[in-house]
């Protein structure tokens, strides 16, 4: 069993009496040493569970213990936390050295060490020689890297980092994703990091936790809620799937990857039968694109359209014939099963 380095147990919060609450009896943990992504779309209430945490709002039910501590009563002075806003929010009359120090002197840290620690950790983040440079004459990612310098210089138990990435642009973002990866794992940092990216919290996240309305949906490793999501809702947020059914009620979400294709033989035997538990469909490539390492197809099988990734497939063109094949435990989600009504029960009879 992994070591929790803070544990949630039953937030529930609004903002306002008798409002809607915008979380409902939330109960999660934080592993030590590890990153947690706390992801979920606009107004689902990660950053809400974030600033709960912080000490920035009081949850009306529940307790937040950090290493052992009840905290939900603390000031966020008091707490064992540091947060990296979207917004970096260093004084743009410091020096990137003096904003680096700026939470030790509350902590009572002298001048000297201070300034020890803080160059310290501007090396950790690459940013030697920038000490005396001020926030304005910095690009982007460098006050990224200052707001997260000043983050760690107080030695946080646990880092909590709001959409810290949503400025940057796309190749910059990628670049410090992988930074803070390599950092976190250099210093063992534990961190909630709190994103409404799909593949920024698949690439980044040793676990995550997936909200919805105010409510914990699932919480594991990347590939675990990927390959195996715990509903229809988490599977289609984190990516396309095809809905497949049967005549019988068997029903399966899959993933456009995990279906394989082929150019359709002129006979069984040059089909072949499949290994093992191996199901085949038949289709008709309606159109194909190109991305680099995959191509997509969209294939018409049965009266329905089914979308298909494969970095090994033959060339296919509009028009030909292919077998699809794939393996029920690679679905996603099974699907419930539905009962195909009886002549007597269908409408008109």
């Amino acid at each position: 069993m992994k070591e929790a380095i803070a544990s949630l147990r039953g937030l529930s919060m609004r903002y306002e009496k008798g409002g809607r609450r915008v979380l409902s009896s939330l109960f999660l943990e934080i592993p030590k040493g590890r990153i947690l992504c706390l992801l979920g779309e606009s107004g689902c209430g990660k950053t809400t569970t974030l600033q709960l945490i912080g000490g920035f709002l009081r949850p009306e039910e529940g307790e937040i213990w950090i290493d052992g501590t009840e905290i939900s009563c603390l000031p966020p002075e008091k707490r064992p936390v540091s947060t990296v806003f979207q917004s970096y929010a260093l004084f743009p009359h410091m020096t990137v050295l003096e904003n680096v120090c700026y939470g030790l002197r509350f902590r009572g840290i002298q001048k000297r060490e201070a300034g020890e620690r803080g160059r310290e950790i501007l090396s950790l983040v690459g940013l030697s020689g920038c000490e005396d440079r001020l926030p304005s004459a910095l690009s982007g990612g460098q006050q990224q890297r200052v707001a997260l310098a000043r983050a760690l210089a107080v030695r946080p138990k646990l880092l909590l980092m709001d959409e810290p990435l949503s400025n940057l642009d796309a190749g910059l973002r990628v670049r410090i994703r992988e930074e803070l990866k390599e950092l976190q794992r250099k210093l063992s940092m534990s961190i909630l990091f709190v994103t409404h990216d799909q593949e920024e919290a698949l690439s980044l996240g040793d676990e995550i936790a997936l909200m919805r309305e105010g409510r914990l949906l699932q919480c594991d490793t990347p590939e675990e809620v990927y390959n195996h999501p715990a509903d229809r809702y988490v599977c289609d947020f984190f990516g396309k799937s095809n809905e497949i059914r049967f005549p019988g009620g068997e029903g399966f979400l899959m993933r456009p990857e995990k279906i394989g294709i082929r150019r359709r033989g002129n006979s069984e035997e040059e089909e072949g039968k499949g290994a093992g538990e191996e199901i085949r469909l038949f289709g008709e490539i309606q159109s194909t694109e190109f991305f680099g390492f995959y191509r997509e197809y969209r294939v018409l099988s049965e009266g329905r359209e089914l979308l298909v990734r494969s970095p090994s497939a033959p060339i296919l063109s509009p028009g030909e014939k292919v077998t699809l094949f794939f393996r029920r435990e690679d679905s996603a989600v099974p699907l419930p099963y539905l009962r195909q009504p009886s002549a007597s029960e269908r409408p008109g009879t």
